[in-house]
């Protein structure tokens, strides 16, 4: 079965969705089978790889709520392996109306399960909140990559993630790992920058990616685009920066061959 990574950090801005679309781009131009997940109402995974939010007729909150096939819902993107189960602005209320649903926690990765075997990795773009639509993803994933901006506040709420993540693994997902945390919006000009970098490695170590993912106009220009990077540049920092996370990643979990090591021309 393809593995499931949660991009998740309830703290808005730290660059969750942008590590969503351009790691599945990576994985998929590394020819691995990726499926992106938009579990946050705000749909911008959907918009950055080129759909209108408003023109979604079925999205994950369908297969949430209302237990439509998760198979019909997914859509082709433009781009060789990757496909995006959409998400709409219904999402919002998903939260309310699973409350009284039995097993609510497990209603992701109920949806996931009929379509894990398509895929070599399914990449969930969680909302930046600890509500029940981010525990669904958590629950569904096999692992968590936390996205932490190289800026002041850095570590705010990274604690209360961490705690919830423990939650998570004692009472519904045991298998539940930390892929990584993955520094964000670095600025080698700025003293601050290399001050988080070096804070965040001291304080959590072998967790941190190599990888560190650095400020880049084109990586901030390619949503309007509604495409990844890699489309718009594959030369930019933005684009080369998630290729070696894709790399970093495959070769962590052992997927990396010599086949693959050759990246993009």
């Amino acid at each position: 079965m393809g593995k499931v990574i949660a991009i998740a950090n309830q703290k808005g801005g730290v660059g969750k969705t942008t590590t969503a679309i351009n790691l599945a781009a990576s994985l998929a131009a590394l020819e691995f089978r990726t499926l992106i997940i938009d579990a946050d109402p705000q749909a911008n995974s959907t918009s950055g790889l080129g759909f209108n939010p408003k023109e979604i007729e079925y999205s994950i909150y369908e297969c949430m709520v209302e237990g439509i096939r998760t198979r019909d819902i997914i859509i082709q993107t433009d781009f060789p392996n990757l496909d995006l189960l959409p998400s709409h602005i219904d999402l919002v209320g998903a939260e309310i109306e699973m409350i009284n649903l039995k097993n609510r926690e497990d209603r992701m990765k109920d949806s996931m399960d009929t379509i894990r075997d398509d895929y070599d990795f399914v990449i969930i773009d969680c909302s930046p909140s600890l509500g029940l639509i981010t525990i669904n993803s958590l629950t569904a994933a096999d692992s968590v990559i936390i996205p932490v901006q190289c800026e002041y506040f850095a570590l705010e709420g990274l604690g209360k993630l961490l705690n919830t993540i423990t939650i998570i693994q004692s009472r519904l997902n045991t298998n539940l790992a930390i892929e990584g945390i993955l520094l964000t919006m670095y600025d080698l000009r700025l003293r601050l920058s290399n001050q988080v970098v070096n804070e965040v490695t001291t304080h959590f170590q072998s967790l941190v990616f190599d990888t560190i993912i650095p400020r880049n106009v084109r990586l901030s220009e390619s949503p309007s685009y509604g495409v990844p990077v890699l489309a718009q540049d594959a030369d930019s920092k933005g684009a080369i920066s998630y290729l070696n996370l894709a790399r970093e990643i495959l070769t962590k979990n052992g997927l990396l061959s010599q086949d693959h090591s050759v990246g993009v021309s």
